[in-house]
């Protein structure tokens, strides 16, 4: 007999009183098949395992199943979704105490691994060794205690002693890159994210995940400074310190969007010039300016200002002046030499802006 149970996180916020918070809702489907999930109208969506979104809500329902290990990695598991699966079983696989949670059509929790215990305790705590087996375990770890830090809560010691054991074993180096990048932009989209760094490099991994980067504290606790939080904000004040070079090598290996990677390298590049904006030449502040396509791009130089306001540098007269280069009209120019008067223009407004400043 088909039965439904909501289960991970939506149970886990709705335990700490965080129902408010949008969460998606997951739901194990235990006792069925994917032929009898597809005649009800389910549509199916998993590539490696049975899960079906609802034909009304959309939300995901997953059958119950169980998993072995076969291959290194995210992929390297073997599943089982019979109908003689139970709901204890498929707790019993998932990562956190926490997120091993059941609730059925009434109140009633099916908790078969102690998660309602390690919730009034404040505790991330793995629910068995089989946690070594999904590399993508250590990065979700670090971003729970980042996202529920402010809760009071802590890593296990015994589940810090198996993320460390990870990194020893070499299972972290299996991680795919989509997968780093997808938890580490989660990560860079909420507040605290010095937690998430810290975490991973408590335990061996970041040092593991991004080989290329050398660990700058006082850059990453710049970033629990960001009010106005956005990821790709947040990528470029990580890298501000690492060379153009460095950061191509990282973006390519994680194979990251490109308006995060451009961004990165603009602040790479011209943080050292933001550092004494008010010093340089008329000439040169307006190749900052043209480099950086600041007139064009307005958004991203705004994300940039952002960054370099973030470091601590003055960035006060920038967005002024560079409305006042978007501001010329370019009609009153001559066409066949437009190029070279508008540059002149431009020069001749700065110029003008810095005698009265």
């Amino acid at each position: 007999m088909m039965k439904k149970y909501l289960v991970g996180g939506a149970v886990r916020d709705e335990l700490l009183g965080l129902s408010n918070q949008e969460t998606e809702k997951d739901y194990v489907v235990v006792g069925s098949s994917p032929e009898e999930m597809k005649s009800l109208g389910y549509r199916q969506v998993g590539k490696y395992f049975p899960v079906f979104l609802h034909p009304e809500s959309g939300e995901e329902y997953a059958l119950a199943r169980i998993e072995r290990k076969v291959g290194s990695g995210y992929s390297g598991f073997e599943f089982n979704t019979s109908k003689e699966v139970t709901l204890e079983q498929d707790l019993l696989r998932r990562d956190l105490t926490i997120n091993a949670i059941a609730k059925g059509k009434g109140s009633d929790l099916i908790d078969p691994c102690g998660g309602v215990k390690d919730i009034e305790r404040k505790t991330l705590r793995h629910i068995s060794d089989a946690f070594t087996e999904d590399p993508v375990r250590l990065l979700r770890v670090a971003r729970f205690a980042q996202r529920f830090n402010s809760l009071g809560f802590k890593i296990a010691s015994e589940t810090r002693l198996l993320m460390r054991q990870m990194v020893i074993s070499g299972e972290v180096d299996s991680l795919v890159p989509e997968r780093v990048f997808r938890e580490l932009s989660l990560a860079l989209s909420a507040e605290k994210v010095s937690i998430f760094f810290n975490v991973l490099s408590e335990c061996g991994a970041y040092q593991r995940i991004f080989p290329m980067l050398e660990i700058e504290n006082s850059v990453i606790d710049k970033l629990d400074t960001v009010e106005d939080i956005k990821p790709e904000i947040q990528f470029a004040i990580w890298l501000q310190q690492q060379k153009i070079e460095i950061i191509d090598a990282l973006c390519g290996h994680l194979k990251c969007p490109k308006e995060y990677q451009k961004l990165a390298e603009l602040s790479s590049k011209w943080g050292p010039f933001m550092k004494d904006f008010m010093k340089h030449s008329a000439k040169e502040i307006l190749d900052f300016y043209l480099q950086t396509d600041a007139i064009r791009r307005g958004d991203r130089f705004a994300k940039l200002l952002t960054v370099f306001r973030v470091l601590g540098f003055d960035v006060q007269i920038a967005p002024q002046l560079a409305d006042g280069l978007r501001g010329i009209d370019v009609s009153e120019l001559n066409k066949a030499q437009i190029v070279d008067e508008l540059y002149k223009k431009r020069l001749s407004l700065i110029r003008q802006f810095l005698d009265t400043t």
